[in-house]
């Protein structure tokens, strides 16, 4: 049976450049891969097809003689197999899929043998401040238990005195390499973990890991103005990498206890302060205090009526790395007075009865409003 054009099977151009070529390889090898095609007879016959179509294109010498003399470029001549591919050709077909799938089993060859390095992991700490804190920035201390390297073996994991040796699996390449029928496959070595050395002795006080359990201690700078949920990043604070590897980081989560007397919304803050009926009525001041250790006066405006508010400009929290500071709202709650003396209560009762429309607008416009509606019911 006659073969098939290899530029049909990869159906591009015969100007198509290694780019295009392998674009279109990608895509066929992905299709047809009996992965995806279990049991399917003619999907692992294009698959291989395609293979063969790129491992003769993709070469530009190759290219060259198959654009030149067609099939027969590779059947003739000795030492080959079948399809004209000789004994390496299973080797070949590695390195197809390492550049298919190099990206998804961690880089290729670039993280073969003794750079192969461990990376610690990330580290996260909970840190609950007060809102003073929060205010005026502070350098809180933290101990944070961790991974720390081994001072005894500097995080080599090899003991003093001793060195480390080519790994006798995979001969210092950090990679085995097996055949599972048609096609050769590698993976790291589970002897080394890739690295493509092991140690003579191990390190005895870290068991030959480069680390150990520790706690750390650490000054964490806390920011003017900073807000509940702010994450803080410490580059290379966290676990130490396996046997030399680079550290992981620290991220600090902040949040802010509740305060007594503020509520904080960006960098406004609110309090809510009851005052007398009488102070409401006839007016006052009173003085609160404010998160920088000072005072702040309050003026009650006569006939201040329940939930008014008022502002203290420039009293409330700095905003995060600007110049900028927030409000203070004051929200004055009006207290009914209670546990009245016979004197107290006459007094209240004379008030009532002298009291006109202009002295409560509010509620008696409310209940002329409810007359109207009931009289329109018919009631």
């Amino acid at each position: 049976m006659a073969k098939i054009d290899y530029y049909e099977i990869l159906a591009v151009s015969k100007t198509a450049d290694g780019a295009t070529l392998k674009s279109a390889y990608r895509k066929l090898a992905m299709k047809y891969h009996p992965d995806r095609n279990p049991g399917d007879d003619e999907a692992e016959h294009k698959f291989k097809e395609v293979g063969e179509a790129y491992e003769a294109l993709k070469d530009p010498q190759k290219r060259a003689a198959y654009d030149r003399f067609g099939h027969a470029a590779f059947t003739q001549g000795g030492g080959r197999g079948p399809g004209g591919f000789g004994t390496d050709f299973s080797s070949s077909m590695s390195d197809v899929f390492d550049d298919l799938f190099g990206d998804f089993m961690g880089g290729g060859a670039q993280q073969r043998g003794r750079s192969a390095q461990f990376r610690g992991a990330d580290l996260r700490y909970n840190l609950e401040i007060s809102l003073e804190d929060a205010f005026e920035g502070q350098t809180v201390e933290v101990d944070v238990p961790s991974m720390v390297s081994c001072d005894t073996c500097e995080g080599s994991g090899a003991k003093p005195g001793t060195g480390m040796s080519a790994c006798q699996t995979c001969h210092g390449h950090g990679k085995v390499r097996t055949a599972q029928g048609f096609f050769s496959i590698e993976r790291t070595c589970p002897a080394c973990q890739g690295r493509g050395e092991t140690m003579d002795q191990p390190c005895t006080d870290c068991s030959g890991q480069g680390r150990k359990q520790e706690s750390k201690n650490l000054s964490v700078d806390i920011p003017e103005g900073i807000e509940d949920g702010t994450r803080i990043r410490l580059s290379s604070e966290g676990e130490a990498g396996l046997r030399g590897g680079p550290s992981g980081d620290l991220y600090i989560f902040i949040s802010i206890a509740p305060h007594d007397l503020f509520q904080r919304d960006g960098a406004d803050l609110y309090a809510r302060v009851p005052i007398a009926m009488t102070t409401a009525a006839l007016g006052g001041d009173f003085e609160v205090p404010t998160l920088g250790g000072g005072r702040a006066r309050v003026k009650v405006p006569t006939g201040t009526q329940a939930g008014q508010r008022v502002r203290l400009k420039g009293k409330g929290m700095p905003v995060l790395r600007s110049s900028q500071i927030g409000d203070l709202y004051v929200q004055m709650d009006v207290e009914t007075p209670q546990n009245l003396t016979r004197q107290q209560r006459e007094l209240l009762e004379e008030l009532a009865e002298i009291s006109t429309k202009d002295n409560s607008p509010s509620s008696a416009g409310f209940f002329a409003k409810l007359k109207g509606l009931f009289d329109g019911m018919g009631h």
